[in-house]
């Protein structure tokens, strides 16, 4: 199972990254996100609160690079059951494409991805939202 969401915003990938990686500031920008745990850094542990899900996700921040790409990762041990999370900025000239792509594998998948709610509104509200941010004066 796999949500994605893609969106051009009129700003360079530093601006872009920067309100990505500061997680203390989610809350201020992100509908869905009530607070997250932790910094974001490579290798860095952080628990992502939602008001999707009335639990907390904890998750690796298992890539960042370069302004580029981020990956989070979360799930069961073993591969029973793992999501990763990757925002992709891309830059185009003037503009940035910024994209978020969200996997689920592992052989419990097919069990828990009955229980995720749909994402899809969430991710384009997020991808809005963070083109609002990163557009912001």
């Amino acid at each position: 199972m796999q949500y994605k969401t893609a969106i051009t915003i009129n700003a360079a990938p530093s601006a872009i990254w920067k309100v990505l990686t500061k997680s203390e500031a989610y809350p201020d920008w992100e509908p869905n996100t009530t607070k997250i745990d932790g910094r974001i850094a490579e290798g860095a542990k952080i628990t992502l609160h939602t008001k999707l899900s009335s639990r907390p996700f904890p998750l690796k921040v298992t890539k960042l690079k370069d302004e580029r790409c981020m990956v989070w990762t979360g799930g069961m041990p073993l591969g029973l059951f793992k999501g990763e999370r990757t925002f992709s900025l891309t830059p185009n000239g003037e503009t940035t494409e910024f994209s978020m792509i969200e996997e689920f594998s592992g052989l419990l998948s097919f069990l828990i991805t009955k229980t995720i709610p749909d994402l899809t509104e969430s991710f384009k509200q997020f991808a809005e939202a963070l083109k609002k941010q990163a557009e912001a004066p």
